[in-house]
């Protein structure tokens, strides 16, 4: 179970860097002041350009990599929501990389995230494996086919 936390934790600094680099190259590029095909091809041509959507796009493809190998290794039920451990590595990001001001709330609201993900480990640890007869339920790693 170490080595995939290892490994998730990787791919989630992967995934806080790239959403954070795809902000800041967002915020280079200007919003999109009206709906049109002139302003969108504007949009998507200084975004195809632009180094920190780039880059953002790379990491996020990356973290994807990760994931996908981590999702062959274990259920979907323990991955997916240990994925939300994000959350707090990107508003760790956003606040040193960027720079935002993050309120007592907002880390209130991380909190309750990383204490919702280990649950989530928590019960990985809890699985019993079936019971062949003569034999009483052990807990253990879920196993593989």
């Amino acid at each position: 179970m170490l080595k995939i936390i290892v490994i998730l934790l990787i791919g989630l600094v992967l995934e806080a860097v790239g959403v954070v680099l795809l902000s800041q190259g967002l915020h280079e590029i200007g919003e999109v002041k009206r709906l049109s095909a002139n302003e969108l091809a504007r949009v998507i041509g200084r975004g195809a350009t632009n180094k920190y959507i780039l880059l953002g796009v790379a990491f996020e493809a990356a973290f994807f990599g990760i994931l996908l190998y981590l999702l062959s290794q274990k259920d979907v039920s323990l991955i997916w929501p240990l994925t939300s451990l994000g959350f707090v590595i990107t508003a760790i990001a956003a606040r040193f990389i960027r720079y935002e001001e993050i309120s007592a709330l907002r880390w209130t609201g991380v909190g309750l995230i990383v204490v919702g993900a280990t649950l989530v480990a928590w019960s990985e640890q809890t699985k019993t494996r079936p019971v062949t007869s003569g034999e009483t339920a052990v807990p253990t790693a879920s196993p593989r086919p």
